[in-house]
């Protein structure tokens, strides 16, 4: 069963009371969320991988799970990069419908090029990782 999603502007209200606030300049989302495209067909890098990712079909469902503890891990590991002093993560778990959030990260840092390096590292470690991601095919 998925999650109950926080809301995106309750988590910043809470950041900007945060004892480092003063230092952040900017805090930037992502909302990862279920498409109905597979992976394999928005990654493909010929035009026959995508041809056979198409003949896949749609994505129904996914069934979603993460390292509870290495995600624990990467938020401590983000709050020590160059500039970044804030860092909130939330990921759903189960089987999630198309349209569903997989997951929220915030990160306020400093200046953007911190903040933006910061959201992609650790957004990257996450989905590479972290979690484990089944797509289920219509």
């Amino acid at each position: 069963m998925a999650a109950l999603t926080p809301s995106i502007d309750a988590w910043l209200e809470e950041a900007k009371r945060d004892p480092q606030a003063d230092r952040v300049g900017m805090y930037l989302t992502h909302n990862g969320v279920v498409r109905i495209t597979p992976k394999k067909q928005v990654r493909a890098h010929t035009a026959e991988e995508e041809e056979a990712a198409r003949a896949l079909g749609d994505v129904h469902f996914v069934d979603f799970s993460y390292d509870e503890e290495g995600l624990a891990r990467a938020i401590e590991e983000a709050k020590t990069w160059p500039g970044v002093y804030y860092v909130r993560v939330w990921l759903n778990e189960g089987r999630l419908a198309v349209g569903d959030s997989l997951m929220y990260v915030l990160i306020g840092a400093d200046i953007r090029p911190h903040a933006i390096d910061a959201l992609q590292k650790l957004v990257g470690h996450i989905k590479n990782d972290l979690v484990e991601e089944k797509e289920v095919y219509a």
